[in-house]
């Protein structure tokens, strides 16, 4: 018998998250199963943990889009017991049982080996948001942004997915100019290594002018809607954004006339189905690129019956940096 967060739904249609005790038995089909060290939390852990968001196909339900551990036991060649592994995405913790939960079975193909100058709760502490925050700056980079280019824009900056392309954008040697609706999080920016701080509301609504003045080398967009809008027209000839999320709204009411008159680039980051390759060359960037200090500034600590609470915050935007679950506290 193990420890998991279980969400079950009542006949009204309710669902209800709680910490119980499962046994191995009902763990679901796969090659490889993970003695849990850590697991953390995203937003879309918020939507599984509580009302679903659609995503979640049967209950009760275990969530947890991320975790990192241990093999204990493989029928693929590739994992033997003992074994660091990492998993992000792959619609496990969503259609499939996830983190939260002291054991987890998988498809070996989802599990990725931790890489050297990584332990596992530094996996998790970037887990998804961090992974999706290295998959942006790679994409930036692989289209030739480079720190002499000018100041790269992080919208959304005090997020899980903000903190990591900050710090990380930081250590390479960019201006990184934060978009922050808090306030409060100015300092915690600045200590990631953002040189500048923007108020969301001097950016989040869109204009008439279909161009503004050319201010921005690159973007890691978190957001969205009105403001990824309003930054295409302020992006430099030949820049790119990286757009990882929809905070802001799925909608996009722009012009064609930043691609078409700026030659800039809109690139749209998914981590969930990434390739194993980049998955690895993610993973290691990551080991080499983000620096361990500024990750443990973003950490807040939690345990599995910390996450119905915290479900509710992070869907209400209360959640800054990352939240690191230790699933056998």
């Amino acid at each position: 018998m193990f420890n998991a967060l279980v969400v079950e739904k009542d006949d009204d249609g309710k669902t209800h998250a709680s910490v119980q005790q499962i046994g191995e038995d009902r763990l679901p089909e796969g090659e490889v199963t993970v003695a849990v060290d850590y697991s953390t939390l995203n937003y879309k852990d918020g939507l599984c943990i509580g009302p679903g968001g659609g995503l979640v196909r049967n209950y009760p339900h275990v969530p947890g889009i991320d975790f990192a551990g241990t093999v204990e036991a493989s029928d693929d060649d590739r994992y033997k017991p003992g074994d660091k592994v990492v998993l992000t995405g792959w619609r496990v913790g969503e259609a499939h049982w996830g983190g939260y939960a002291q054991k987890a079975r998988v498809k070996a193909d989802w599990l990725v080996p931790l890489p050297e100058g990584l332990n596992t709760r530094q996996a998790m502490a970037v887990g998804t948001a961090g992974f999706t925050a290295m998959l942006a700056v790679m994409a930036l980079e692989d289209h030739g942004l480079t720190p002499d280019d000018g100041t790269v824009l992080v919208t959304g900056a005090a997020g899980g997915v903000g903190s990591v392309a900050t710090a990380i954008l930081a250590n390479l040697g960019y201006q990184v100019a934060g978009v922050t609706g808090r306030p409060e999080t100015a300092e915690y920016l600045t200590g990631l290594g953002a040189s500048q701080i923007v108020a969301r509301e001097e950016i989040n609504e869109t204009v008439k002018r279909p161009l503004e003045a050319e201010t921005w080398a690159g973007c890691v967009d978190a957001v969205g809607g009105a403001m990824l809008a309003r930054v295409l027209g302020q992006m430099k000839y030949g820049a790119s954004v990286a757009a990882v999320g929809l905070a802001g709204g799925a909608g996009l009411p722009a012009t064609v006339i930043p691609f078409l008159l700026r030659g800039v680039n809109l690139l749209g980051i998914d981590s969930v189905m990434q390739p194993y390759d980049n998955r690895r060359r993610a993973w290691q960037r990551i080991a080499s690129d983000l620096p361990m200090d500024k990750l443990e500034a973003m950490v807040q600590p939690a345990v599995l019956g910390d996450l119905p609470q915290l479900g509710i915050d992070i869907l209400e935007g209360k959640v800054r940096g990352r939240v690191v679950v230790d699933v056998n506290a």
